[in-house]
């Protein structure tokens, strides 16, 4: 259970009655699309930096992943959106409306928004259909269009059949698909999400990111997604922000993000096979004076790993990393298994371990210099102890200078958030429910009373 959640029940439908009058009338409308910008948004507790001048614009409309391990500030920034945590400094923006700047502070029912939690959040003592309908409830609908407009998005999650249930007679993945329900059947400008899948199983997990992408964008709504999970990122977003020790280092789109990070770290938590120590020989001949259009200062250099096989070509490498010691950075696609003494190798290894994935076989390799290489794939499986060639592939090799790649090492998980040890459950400590859910206006407004 999130620690957000946990303290703070639900948010299934912030724009309440509360905000009748300056968050707008968006659940009697069509489909709505706010912008969203956080402009140097700082949050400490106590005396430890969560967020640290966070500068984040989400285009109408769009899908964007907030991506980081624990401790990197997402959750965080995540709570100073939905108006759960105030700034210690900066301003947020939703739509052309200031909600948040110094002693600004739109309370969540003011910002048009919706909120999915990884606990679900339900009420308890409400049906299926009960639960989807307080969304609308909240914003004045009549009690007919409430159920019949809760009954067409409990049909389109799946769920039309089980709307006299009770959330403790349904599945995890179909209390899962209520909230997201709940979250959507009322249109707003903004819904957001805390790491919605993590208490899934690996299968449901799958089908419920389809579910979230396909009636995210069809409710037009901007949606901001947090989550630890790499894979999860690259699958839903249109754009990934990538956060370490409560900084934003990267934002772009998911190819830009994969195929040309912005640091070791983004590399490194976007997925790699393994780290290789290299010599950097200098530009290819061939290309020596050339420079991709756009990518000022990138040529093709000859890269040689420090444990190459004797009289090996060298590697031939995009990037703008200078000559001399650099770490290549692998991309499990970049490593191609041969026979032992394939003349095209550029390494000797030995096979670790292999794991049967369906498609084929992952493989772990042990390098001659004692560096391992993980998750490459073969169709073939190669046994335990083996020797193998190994080829590399330009398009998969992450390229940086020696003392870049290991001043940064791994440090990305040392900042703090919202469910780390920041003092965020202290704040929220008076606010714990005993199993009945409260929505994010409640809280807002200190009313514990669940809705009859």
């Amino acid at each position: 259970m999130s620690e957000l959640s946990e303290s703070n029940g639900s948010a299934g439908s912030a724009g309440s009655a509360g905000s009748a009058g300056s968050a707008g009338s968006a659940g009697s409308a069509g489909s709505v699309q706010s912008a969203l910008e956080v402009c140097a948004a700082t949050k400490q507790f106590g005396g430890k930096t969560a967020l640290d001048a966070v500068d984040l614009r989400v285009e109408p409309g769009s899908f964007c992943v907030l991506l980081g391990p624990s401790g990197s500030g997402k959750t965080t920034l995540l709570r100073c959106v939905a108006g759960i945590e105030r700034l210690t400094a900066g301003r947020v923006y939703i739509g052309d409306r200031l909600v948040a700047e110094g002693p600004t502070h739109h309370p969540p029912e003011r910002r048009d928004l919706a909120m999915v939690f990884q606990d679900y959040a339900l009420w308890p003592h409400l049906s299926v259909i009960g639960n989807v309908e307080f969304a609308l409830r909240r914003r004045h609908h009549g009690r007919d269009e409430a159920r019949r407009r809760s009954q067409k998005m409990l049909d389109r999650v799946g769920l039309g059949r089980l709307m006299e249930r009770y959330p403790n007679e349904l599945s995890g993945g179909e209390q899962q698909r209520v909230a997201l329900a709940r979250a959507l059947v009322a249109p707003t400008g903004l819904v957001l999400f805390d790491e919605p899948l993590s208490n899934l199983d690996a299968d449901l997990r799958e089908r419920m990111r389809l579910e979230i992408a396909t009636l995210t964008r069809d409710s037009g709504a901007t949606t901001v997604y947090i989550t630890h999970d790499q894979s999860e990122a690259f699958a839903l977003a249109d754009t990934i922000g990538v956060l370490s020790q409560g900084r934003l280092v990267q934002f772009g789109k998911p190819e830009e993000i994969y195929h040309h990070p912005a640091s070791p770290f983004v590399a490194r938590f976007t997925g790699l096979a393994g780290e290789i120590r290299v010599t950097v020989e200098g530009p290819v001949p061939s290309d020596a004076e050339a420079t991709p259009e756009g990518d000022a200062g990138r040529r093709r250099m000859a890269v040689r790993p420090l444990a190459s096989v004797p009289g090996s070509q060298a590697v031939a490498i995009e990037t703008a990393a200078p000559s001399g010691r650099g770490l290549l950075l692998v991309r499990p696609s970049a490593v191609e298994l041969l026979a032992p003494g394939h003349p095209d190798r550029h390494l000797d290894a030995v096979v670790l371990d292999s794991a049967y994935r369906g498609r084929g076989y992952d493989h772990a390799l042990l390098l001659a210099d004692g560096t391992q290489l993980v998750g490459v794939h073969d169709l073939h499986r190669w046994d335990r102890g083996s020797n193998v060639a190994i080829r590399l592939t330009d398009s998969g090799c992450l390229l940086f200078p020696h003392d870049e790649a290991g001043a940064e090492g791994e440090s990305g998980d040392a900042g703090a958030e919202g469910d780390a040890a920041d003092g965020t459950a202290a704040v929220d400590a008076s606010s714990e429910t005993t199993g009945a859910d409260v929505s994010v206006s409640a809280l807002a407004l200190s009313n514990r009373t669940a809705p009859s």
